[in-house]
């Protein structure tokens, strides 16, 4: 049944391709720890003390709480899946606690870190330092996700009403609008665009490499890499981390929580939630620097 299970999140739920793969990896080691210390040849037919049991040689080996849990979630799914299937009538997981774990503070580059970035970083003359230059602006003036700005096609983006088609997780689809400054900035890209490879077809994917495919997403990670070095003092330094600034710097400035939600395309608001925290950690930093009672 984990077949038809794989199936039904590639087709129904339209998870990712790399949440697929994580689910697909996680049944076959419970799979293989079940079948290993219990006999067991279908997990199907698996009990909670044979789950707890593989959730206690987890902790054991000293696997993150985070990855514990999300090894737990899999199977939650996929017991649930069992059921609405008829293929069980009990849920196995029912009694499963998902780990304690430490909340951590989303980080984001400051403010005049970006500025520079934006404003006073060397980018190389040509297509390649223009397009560096649009993957930094476009990932923090949207806050798109690495596996969407690599999708974006020039027929996506309305330059006249100031909008741009974005398809996210799940294959759902979400309107972001453009800041005055990106739009000139696309028509900027799109002129040295032209200019290196003829014309632009609608087909034609946003962002290319010199060859004019498509950018592939360890490219995006040295171009945020190598700009993130030169000024932002942070421990990460990936794409995400754009997104976070993108949505905590909103925040900062007062955005409404339900529209930063819509804007990063988050199925709930929990997920959007966690950037409060470091706003609320700004106020009390201003609270206690400026009251006289503080």
């Amino acid at each position: 049944m984990t077949d038809s299970f794989i199936n039904y999140l590639e087709h129904e739920k339209r998870a990712s391709t790399h949440t697929v793969l994580a689910y697909k990896t996680d049944l076959e080691q419970f799979s293989e720890f079940v079948s290993t210390a219990f006999g067991l040849e279908d997990i199907g037919n698996a009990e909670h003390s044979e789950i707890r049991a593989w959730v206690i040689d987890l902790v054991d080996s000293g696997l993150n709480p985070n990855s514990i849990n999300r090894k737990i979630a899999t199977l939650r799914s996929y017991y649930k899946f069992l059921m609405r299937s008829g293929i069980i009538s009990k849920d196995p997981t029912y009694k499963i606690r998902a780990l304690k774990t430490a909340k951590r503070l989303p980080e984001f580059v400051q403010e005049e870190a970006i500025e520079k970035i934006l404003d006073e970083a060397v980018y190389e003359v040509g297509f390649d330092g223009q397009r560096d230059k649009m993957v930094m602006e476009f990932l923090y003036l949207t806050g798109v996700r690495l596996s969407e700005l690599i999708s974006i096609r020039w027929k996506d983006i309305n330059l006249e009403e100031g909008s741009i088609k974005v398809l996210g997780k799940r294959k759902k689809q979400r309107i972001i609008p453009l800041t005055n400054t990106l739009k000139r900035n696309i028509i900027l890209y799109k002129k040295v665009f032209e200019e290196t490879f003829s014309n632009i077809q609608e087909s034609d994917y946003f962002i290319v490499n010199i060859n004019k495919e498509q950018a592939y997403p360890m490219k995006i990670y040295r171009i945020v890499r190598h700009y993130l070095d030169l000024f932002a003092q942070t421990s990460k330094r990936s794409p995400h981390l754009l997104r976070h600034t993108f949505a905590t710097h909103l925040l900062n400035k007062g955005a409404d929580l339900n529209a930063v939600k819509d804007l990063l395309g988050h199925a709930n608001l929990a997920a959007t939630q966690v950037y409060t925290h470091n706003s609320m950690e700004k106020l009390k930093a201003v609270f206690e620097q400026a009251h006289p009672k503080a």
